[in-house]
């Protein structure tokens, strides 16, 4: 066993074990449901030890397990910490980027405008998450959360909401560098795509005429060709019609000469 073959056996438990998570993890914000006396939170901790059997797993069949473990101390704090809680969305990003990512890599724009909604949905769970139940707090809805976010992710900030917690900000902050990027492979997907039909058409209009000018050609060669084809075959009947007659001229000169006599010995 390796790891990029249990990569591949444990790819939809993984994704699934996600979706159930996001799912589970979307009521239990939005409904403000107590953990102590919650089904959701049953269902989070189901999906979080998968998660947590994946990272074993990897981490056992890693060529170098030291590095792997070094490369991946994020993931460990997030799965070991309770006072994360809020950023186990982190390794839900990453499941389905590794696992959904592949199959939308050749759609650049069906990717990119899928990452920006799942940043804005996520980042709104998470910072409704750490902030609903605070002092001072003044988001403390679904709606403020997600408003909060598409002002966080587009720069623009308003600033009628804003997050009061170190967690809070954190979120913030990376929605604000996820957004310039986000933003920006949005709008240079755009222009390409504009750049590309333009092209697109220019060509087909270019590639109509030049085919229509072979066609003009093509015509004007073939009527030469037929044009020329008739006209030898005029000069082929007059020639056979000369020759016929000089042949006809000669025989009769033969006839009309007289006989020439016969010479004395």
């Amino acid at each position: 066993m390796t790891q990029e073959r249990w990569r591949q056996l444990t790819e939809w438990p993984t994704l699934a074990a996600a979706l159930v998570f996001l799912t589970a993890y979307s009521i239990q914000v939005i409904a403000n449901l107590p953990p102590d006396r919650d089904w959701a939170e049953v269902l989070v901790w189901t999906s979080w030890l998968v998660f947590l059997i994946d990272y074993a797993g990897q981490l056992w069949l890693a060529p170098h397990r030291w590095r792997w473990f070094a490369r991946n101390l994020h993931e460990l704090a997030i799965l070991a910490l309770p006072a994360l809680r809020p950023l186990r969305l982190v390794t839900f990003l990453r499941v389905v980027h590794n696992k959904a990512g592949a199959a939308l890599s050749g759609r650049l724009l069906i990717y990119v405008v899928a990452a920006a909604v799942t940043l804005v949905y996520c980042g709104a769970l998470t910072v409704e998450d750490v902030e609903q139940n605070m002092p001072g707090a003044n988001i403390r809805s679904f709606g403020d959360a997600i408003w909060w976010a598409l002002e966080t992710i587009t720069t623009v900030g308003y600033g009628d909401h804003y997050p009061v917690t170190v967690i809070g900000r954190l979120v913030a902050a990376a929605l604000m560098i996820s957004g310039i990027a986000v933003l920006g492979v949005v709008t240079a997907s755009i222009a390409a795509w504009l750049v590309e039909s333009v092209s697109a058409q220019t060509s087909a209009k270019l590639e109509a005429e030049l085919e229509a000018e072979v066609d003009e050609v093509e015509a004007e060669v073939e009527a030469f060709d037929e044009s020329l084809e008739a006209k030898v075959q005029t000069l082929t009947d007059q020639v056979a019609r000369l020759a016929a007659a000089l042949e006809a001229r000669e025989a009769a000169d033969a006839d009309s000469l007289p006989a020439r006599r016969p010479e004395r010995a």
